[in-house]
C-alpha cells in the first residue's frame, strides 16, 4: 500500500498514469488554498469531471475501505483536503457540509493568521482563537482531520492538546534537520507522537537539507532518526509534490488575495518559481526509489510498508468517520 499524504500537482492524464506506474494507491490532494466555499465546490466539480473522464485510473475516496477497493481495482484513490480554512468562511456549519462533500483534511491556517489559528509566517503566535477551538470540536465530531502543516508553534501545540482525536502534520520535516520556517520542532513532533498523530515527510525542496540537491540517503537517514524519536508507526510520506505546475501558481499559493505585493514566502524573490525536485523524487514513479532508500538505512520490509502507506491507511480508518 503506497499513500502520499499531500500533493498539489497540475492534474492531468499524464500524472494519473504516472501514479499507476509508481503503484500509488491513494493521494491526499489539495482542493483549496485561498478558495472560499463556492470556489472550493467548483474545484470539487472539476474533480468529478476527472473521475468521469479517467474511471480506469482514479476514483474518489472518503474512507479507508474506499482506498482498499481502489487498490483492488488498480486505481488511485483521491482524498480531498484543504490547506486553508477559507472554505468554511466564518460559518461553523460548513465544517459538516465540507465533510459531506468529501473533504477529509483541513489546515487551521495557511501561512497567515486565520480565524482559527496562526500561520508560520506571522511574527506573533497567540495560539488558537475562540472559533478555532469550536471548529476543532466540530471537526472531531464529523471526522475531518485537523492538519497543522503550515501553522505556527503555539497554535500547533494547542491544536494537538485541544483535539480529542489525533491530528496530522501532512507535509513537513524536522526543523532539527533543516531549519525551514515550515518544518517542525522536536517539541511539536514529540507532542504529535504522544497523542497518536501522523507526520508526513515532505519532498518539497525548500523543506529539504540541501534543497534540490538533497540526496536519497540523507533524506532516509533523517526518517530513521525521526523514527527513533516518534516511533515508526507515526510516520508517512507527504511529498508536497507540485508536479507540472506553472510558476505563476506559486504566486497564488503565497499571495492569494490578501496583499497587493508579491510575497513568495519560502524561497527567494529572485527565483520565485518552483524549485527543481531532487533527483531521487521527480514524480510518482519514484516511490520505489524511496522504498529502496528506506531499506538501505536499516528499515525492514514491514517498516517500509508502514511508512509508505500502511500507517496512513490505519490513520484514515481511525479518523474519517464521525464520533460514535
Amino acid at each position: 500500500m503506497i499513500i502520499d499524504g499531500l500533493q498539489y500537482a497540475n492534474w492531468s492524464e499524464k500524472v494519473f498514469r504516472q501514479m499507476r506506474e509508481g503503484g500509488v494507491d491513494a493521494v491526499h490532494v489539495t482542493i483549496a488554498y485561498h478558495e472560499m466555499f463556492r470556489e472550493t465546490v467548483a474545484n470539487i466539480e472539476a474533480w468529478n469531471r476527472w473521475f468521469e473522464r479517467f474511471p480506469d485510473l482514479i476514483r474518489h475516496a472518503k474512507t479507508g475501505d474506499d482506498i482498499r477497493a481502489a487498490k483492488a481495482e488498480g486505481r488511485t484513490a483521491i482524498v480531498f483536503g484543504a490547506q486553508t480554512p477559507a472554505p468554511i468562511e466564518d460559518d461553523i456549519g460548513l465544517v459538516e457540509i465540507m465533510h459531506t462533500l468529501g473533504l477529509r483534511f483541513m489546515q487551521l491556517s495557511y501561512n497567515n493568521q486565520s480565524l482559527l489559528a496562526t500561520g508560520c509566517y506571522e511574527a506573533e503566535d497567540p495560539g488558537l482563537t475562540r472559533m478555532g477551538r469550536e471548529v476543532i470540536a466540530e471537526m472531531n465530531r464529523v471526522g475531518l482531520v485537523v492538519d497543522m502543516s503550515h501553522s505556527a508553534e503555539r497554535s500547533t501545540l494547542e491544536a494537538i492538546e485541544e483535539s480529542t482525536r489525533p491530528i496530522a502534520i501532512t507535509h513537513a520535516n524536522p526543523a532539527s534537520w533543516h531549519a525551514a520556517r515550515r518544518n517542525k520542532s522536536d517539541t511539536v513532533l514529540r507532542a504529535l507522537a504522544e497523542t497518536g498523530g501522523m507526520l508526513g515527510f515532505s519532498l518539497y525542496p525548500h523543506h529539504l537539507k540541501g534543497g534540490s540537491d538533497c540526496a536519497l540517503q540523507g533524506f532516509c537517514e533523517m526518517i530513521a532518526r525521526t523514527a527513533e524519536q516518534m516511533g515508526v508507526e507515526r510516520l508517512g510520506i507527504g511529498s508536497d509534490l507540485c508536479q507540472d505546475q506553472p510558476d505563476r501558481v506559486v504566486e497564488w499559493m503565497r499571495v492569494g488575495r490578501w496583499t497587493k505585493r508579491v510575497d513568495y514566502g519560502e524561497g527567494s524573490a529572485d527565483a520565485p518559481g518552483f524549485p527543481p525536485q531532487p533527483d531521487f523524487f521527480r514524480d510518482n514513479r519514484d516511490f520505489p526509489r524511496l522504498a529502496n532508500g528506506l531499506r538501505a538505512v536499516g528499515f525492514d520490509a514491514p517498516e517500509v510498508e508502514a511508512i509508505l502507506g500502511g500507517n496512513w491507511l490505519r490513520f484514515f480508518d481511525d479518523s474519517f468517520g464521525g464520533m460514535p
